[in-house]
């Protein structure tokens, strides 16, 4: 079927991409490793480019399908603030959790990692698509929530950076570990104490951990 080869070719491209990086491999290298003709490949994608904008497109609908699975809420920074400090803290540590995985055991989502940690320094396109899925990206929209609970937006983004820190490092700790399953519950230590940190800030400020109040941490 049609949608089952532009499938194995997104998969057999990215994968390549991830080894020798975006820029250091040609249609003609996707062809042979897959074991067809430049002229089957161009009947699915025609460039390099179409191939990479499908990947982009394959992970964004793989976050949401993430945030659906885990009843994370979907809305802008603002709405999401309020859901979030409704979200059982449970709910919280197992997406926390299943974003690691996402990026570390999913082969398609770790490639992509993989392309955009090599590629970043030498494309601008991949550089900015680094910065919106693994670094700024993420701790802006950390930063975006965090700052209805903090006094300032250097604040904010302070704490987004105390929790997503760790879990950035964590990626790389993950590659380089012989042992790659120790490295899960380091990450859920330290879940587990920034949680802890909210929540005793929280009780300190007289606010529990379901309501919203500004300056509850400083």
């Amino acid at each position: 079927m049609a949608g089952d080869t532009k499938e194995r070719i997104l998969e057999a491209a990215l994968a390549l991409f991830a080894r020798s990086g975006y820029l250091g491999t040609s249609m003609s290298d996707i062809a042979k490793e897959l074991g067809i003709t430049k002229g089957a490949l161009y009947k699915h994608y025609t460039s390099k480019q179409e191939i990479l904008s499908s990947i982009v497109e394959r992970m964004d609908q793989m976050d949401h399908e993430r945030a659906e699975a885990y009843e994370m809420p979907e809305t802008g920074p603002d709405g999401f603030v309020e859901a979030y400090l409704h979200t059982p803290i449970e709910k919280i540590r197992a997406y926390g959790m299943a974003q690691f995985d996402h990026w570390t055991k999913d082969p398609f989502a770790s490639n992509f990692r993989k392309m955009l940690t090599l590629e970043q320094y030498r494309d601008p396109k991949l550089a900015q698509l680094y910065h919106d899925y693994l670094a700024t990206g993420p701790t802006g929209y950390m930063a975006a929530i965090f700052r209805k609970l903090t006094p300032s937006d250097d604040a904010a983004m302070q704490l987004a950076l105390e929790f997503y820190g760790p879990m950035f490092l964590l990626y790389s700790v993950y590659d380089g570990a012989d042992e790659k399953e120790s490295v899960a519950p380091m990450l859920r230590a330290h879940i587990d104490r920034f949680i802890a940190k909210v929540e005793s800030a929280c009780r300190k400020s007289g606010v529990s951990a379901g309501e919203k109040k500004e300056e509850v941490l400083q």
